[in-house]
């Protein structure tokens, strides 16, 4: 939005009002004072007008390692979710960059930054997300070549995009993906009828799950975190 019509809709000022505010020298954008109104403004902007704040939201990134039983969700009417485990004043203005199941653990990250999040979230982006994943029967070599190619889902009509999969012991693996199709790791792993009973994020893009960080705890993404999107 533009700073004068921005000015103009929070304070319920005419077009001229807001020009004189600014001929005035009585409008103060990120702390610098300005005189042209036309310039637009992104919603973590600071705008002061007459001394008076009128915006001056910080972006906030946060990092949480998921336990089970926790639905990835700002509100549930009947389970516990992700936003229960984060004690920060504004934390009803976090939404989530990217969801796990239920009973998915590991990396995810929240924040009040929109832009942030789709860059993190659009699958044209293609950020990795490498997850550990443990099964019910062996993973065998011929698994590696099948994530390779892609797995074709019917009712979307698709087929995933190529996967990483690394074999680490007979019923774990590291798999990096570059989507997140509904349940998308378990139908792979549903195609040679092998249940997956426990999946853990490791990682999206650059963005890895701080090891001290015990399941339901949280901490904010260093700057170096959040320009890695």
């Amino acid at each position: 939005m533009r700073l004068d019509r921005f000015i103009e809709s929070r304070l319920a000022y005419s077009a001229q009002t807001v020009r004189s505010l600014l001929v005035q020298r009585l409008v103060r954008l990120n702390g610098e004072t300005v005189i042209d109104g036309r310039g637009r403004i992104g919603e973590f902007c600071r705008v002061e007008v007459d001394g008076n704040i009128l915006q001056a939201r910080q972006p906030v990134y946060v990092m949480l390692n998921k336990p089970k039983g926790c639905v990835s969700a700002t509100c549930d009417a009947k389970n516990k979710t992700v936003l229960d485990l984060i004690n920060l004043p504004e934390k009803d203005q976090l939404h989530l960059a990217g969801r796990l199941d239920f009973n998915t653990t590991g990396l995810l990250l929240l924040t009040n930054d929109g832009r942030w999040s789709r860059k993190l979230t659009l699958p044209q982006q293609k950020i990795p997300k490498r997850y550990c994943v443990q099964t019910q029967d062996p993973i065998t070599d011929d698994y590696v070549k099948k994530f390779s190619e892609g797995f074709y889902f019917r009712f979307e009509n698709l087929t995933t995009q190529p996967a990483l999969l690394e074999i680490l012991s007979p019923s774990t693996a590291h798999l990096t993906i570059y989507e997140g199709r509904y349940h998308q790791i378990k139908r792979m792993f549903g195609f040679f009828n092998n249940e997956v009973i426990n999946l853990h994020r490791l990682s999206m893009g650059q963005i890895v799950l701080d090891e001290d960080l015990d399941a339901g705890e949280f901490r904010l993404l260093t700057a170096t975190e959040v320009a890695a999107i």
